[in-house]
């Protein structure tokens, strides 16, 4: 992002990005940041930022396109600019890394109310600091929809980048975070997107978290220098544990009393949509609370983990199974 030109007008009241053009959108966007940390020596408002880095580098990218991953009627910008935020973080995170830096594009119709982009910058900065990082800068663009696009940076200091294929045989399968709760509240908002206003709090958690998931870093942060391997659950526990037993060439057991515990809690949404929902395959197949998965050696389950599973060598040919039987049924997949 780089800075408004100077003497740029002051923003009408109602105002939508045609009416204050790039200058205009940009001016409210830059006043939506905190300052920025000593790390950064160059930030948003020149042709790129500078800072200063200790360690590797961890990049990474992900986007939030209107009508694909967000639909304008359940959700509102501040929510969506933490989604933004989030789902990147945690793929940082899931490398062991500590966020450093992110960067944010948006591209949105020109009759977009500039409140929506203020707003949205806000609740991007607002989780970007709680991951541990600073908005170094970004870009702006029309289109015929919202789209999000960010880019984030991380180092690593201390120890290698945490994979998806050091799992071991005998490590134990471990959740910090939740599962489920975004997908039931998914189906929540499909079958009536009035509950986004819903006062029930069985029915506002899930709800919540699939508008605005809230990982929990610190976790990952605890057990970055220790897991044999870790990854972001974005697209449901069984693909993204699938991911880490294909990588590493084991079978990933799920234990089931431990899947009963994290499927109760979304009894209450189940029993509101009736015939058909399944806490069980909500946390099994929903994607987007970005709760972390990690194998770590038996034993060893850190504080903010719950084990959930064990790591069998590949006598069967390797996979995710429940009990020792296998777990059918698939995750989120684009173009799917």
């Amino acid at each position: 992002m780089t800075s408004p030109a100077p003497g740029t007008p002051p923003v009408p009241p109602g105002a939508v990005l045609g009416d204050v053009g790039e200058d205009g959108v940009l001016s409210a966007l830059l006043a939506a940041l905190p300052a920025a940390g000593p790390e950064v020596r160059v930030g948003p408002g020149d042709d790129a930022a500078v800072s200063t880095l200790n360690g590797a580098l961890v990049s990474t990218t992900d986007m939030l396109v209107e009508g694909e991953d967000f639909l304008p009627a359940w959700t509102d910008p501040h929510r969506l600019g933490i989604k933004a935020a989030a789902q990147n973080l945690a793929d940082v995170h899931a490398m062991g890394a500590a966020p450093h830096g992110m960067l944010l594009t948006i591209g949105a119709p020109a009759d977009t109310p500039l409140s929506f982009a203020r707003e949205l910058m806000t609740g991007f900065a607002e989780e970007t600091a709680r991951g541990g990082a600073q908005v170094l800068g970004g870009d702006l663009s029309g289109g015929p929809v919202v789209i999000i696009s960010v880019t984030a940076l991380g180092t690593l200091t201390a120890h290698p980048p945490v994979l998806r294929s050091g799992a071991q045989p005998g490590d134990a399968i471990v959740l910090a975070g939740t599962v489920g709760r975004a997908a039931a509240g998914l189906d929540l908002l499909l079958a009536d997107p009035d509950l986004a206003d819903t006062s029930d709090p069985a029915l506002r958690e899930p709800i919540d978290v699939q508008r605005s998931p809230r990982p929990d870093y610190a976790a990952a942060a605890r057990i970055a220098g220790r897991a044999h391997a870790m990854i972001d659950v974005s697209d449901g526990l069984a693909g993204d544990l699938g991911r880490i037993a294909a990588a590493s060439g084991i079978t990933a057991d799920l234990d089931p009393s431990a899947l009963d515990a994290l499927a109760a809690p979304l009894q209450a949404a189940a029993d509101h949509l009736g015939t058909g929902a399944s806490p069980r395959d909500w946390v099994l197949h929903g994607g987007e609370d970005h709760g972390f998965l990690a194998a770590v050696p038996a034993g060893q389950v850190p504080v903010g983990w719950m084990r959930i599973g064990t790591c069998r060598a590949a006598n069967d040919g390797g996979g995710v199974t429940m009990a020792g039987q296998p777990v059918t049924g698939g995750s989120f997949r684009h173009f799917g």
